[in-house]
């Protein structure tokens, strides 16, 4: 079962010439954004969902076409990588920890779903985990550190795909169907942005769910054990649910969705915590329609930028108002702990670079 937008063609090139395009800046309550639209050669045409944003100058990106790019100089140039035996696989996620290590998650169906990783900054890579499924769909990945890391699929028998590594994914283990949690018939997780999964501290994970019920699983112990707490919000159907969770810190986190068939709903589609994931509360005014992505900036939990294809919104208040970005068809953000980021989106867009900066706007 796969779940999300068709992917689209990608056009191989070996390098994205890059140029900017500065939009007037954002003058928010905490700071100011500066985003600048990094225009790449029109024979590119990808749809982009794999985003890891190491620092200001290192960013790892994948997409449709067996996509992997990244950037060392800030988004000057970017480098693609050919990696054999992937060329048309779908890479929706990207978990980098430099410019040299990261690895690369595709999602398909059956053994379209794999698990490549590379130490040498890309020049050639290593395939680790094949999904031996043929009704798998793997739809994120996430670290906490070099060695330890999961992975997650769509259900398989009634129970959530699980695997788990301790050595950088050398071995990937799948954990044993009687201790993977359960799943509600049409019950699945989002391979919409690679933030159904999100890891924390040294032993913390959260995963969200969609379908014909929305769910948010948390454990505290590695992913070894999972409680699942049922939430308010929207589900019922396939292209319903919860699409993205993430924590500003170890208590305060945020989870967005919606239904990507009608992205213009709103409501029900904003949850936050504020007890590390224990308990979850909505909003009444939400988000104005569905949104893929959540990400905070600075790990501020005061500050987040949700993006989906209908539009994008920057909140200074912990979610409880939002404000429209003139940012529309971008399937994924994330920020460096500096307040640099990124947004990536469908073949239509251009990468979009952001800046945040403490303090009032500087004088025209």
């Amino acid at each position: 079962m796969g779940h999300g937008v068709p992917p689209l063609f990608l056009f191989p090139l070996l390098l994205w010439p890059s140029a900017c395009v500065s939009p007037p800046e954002v003058v928010t309550p905490l700071g100011h954004l500066q985003m600048e639209h990094r225009a790449i050669s029109p024979d590119l045409r990808a749809s982009l969902r794999g985003l890891s944003v190491v620092d200001g100058e290192v960013v790892w990106a994948g997409g449709s076409g067996g996509l992997v790019a990244r950037t060392v100089n800030g988004g000057r140039d970017w480098e693609q990588f050919s990696i054999p035996g992937a060329h048309g696989l779908d890479f929706r996620d990207v978990h980098a920890l430099g410019a040299q290590q990261a690895w690369a998650m595709a999602a398909g169906s059956g053994d379209a779903s794999r698990v490549y990783a590379t130490r040498d900054g890309g020049r050639t890579w290593t395939l680790q985990l094949t999904n031996p499924d043929a009704d798998g769909f793997f739809d994120a990945i996430a670290f906490w550190d070099a060695a330890r890391g999961l992975l997650i699929g769509d259900p398989i028998d009634g129970r959530l795909t699980l695997y788990h590594t301790e050595d950088g994914g050398e071995h990937w283990q799948r954990l044993a169907p009687e201790a993977s949690p359960p799943m509600a018939e049409g019950e699945f997780a989002f391979a919409a942005s690679g933030t159904c999964l999100v890891t924390a501290g040294k032993l913390k994970a959260w995963i969200a769910t969609g379908g014909s019920r929305a769910r948010i699983l948390r454990s505290t112990d590695g992913g070894r054990t999972w409680i699942a707490t049922s939430v308010p919000f929207r589900s019922g159907a396939e292209s319903q649910g919860i699409f993205s969770i993430a924590f500003a810190d170890e208590q305060n986190g945020m989870a967005v969705g919606g239904d990507f068939s009608q992205p213009s709903l709103g409501r029900r589609n904003l949850l936050i915590s504020n007890d590390g994931g224990a308990h979850w509360s909505s909003r009444s005014v939400g988000l104005p329609g569905y949104r893929s992505c959540v990400a905070p900036l600075l790990g501020d939990a005061r500050a987040w930028i949700a993006v989906g294809s209908g539009g994008a919104d920057w909140s200074w208040d912990g979610g409880e108002s939002w404000n429209a970005l003139a940012l529309a068809g971008y399937h994924v953000v994330q920020f460096d702990r500096t307040g640099v980021g990124w947004a990536l989106g469908s073949a239509a867009t251009t990468p979009v670079k952001i800046q945040f900066q403490a303090g009032p706007a500087p004088p025209d």
